[in-house]
């Protein structure tokens, strides 16, 4: 005689990525953004009395692209290491007549 055993599939909650809600997600998109503009402000708007000042440095350029490289890292981050959220509703108590 066999005993049932419960499916641990349905045992578990459900649970679904955050997706585009992950605080990762919005870091990243608003440090590539920043990023995409200032690597336009460094390759158009670069004057040689900004490059004097910084040294000959284009430091907008290379600030952008830094800020373009870490958004990538974020992205990346929240895909591989997704936060999940559960999706079945909590269970709710019932009364006890």
């Amino acid at each position: 005689m066999s005993t049932p055993h419960s499916d641990p599939q349905r045992d578990r909650p459900r649970r679904e990525r955050a997706g585009v809600f992950d605080i990762r997600t919005m870091i990243g998109l608003l440090m590539g953004i920043y990023g995409v503009i200032l690597v336009v402000t460094g390759l158009v708007g670069t004057t040689e009395e900004d490059l004097a000042k910084a040294d000959g440095i284009n430091l907008n350029l290379w600030t952008g692209i830094s800020l373009i490289v870490v958004a990538a890292v974020f992205f990346v981050w929240a895909r591989l290491r997704p936060i999940l959220v559960p999706t079945d509703p909590p269970p709710t108590e019932r009364d006890p007549d």
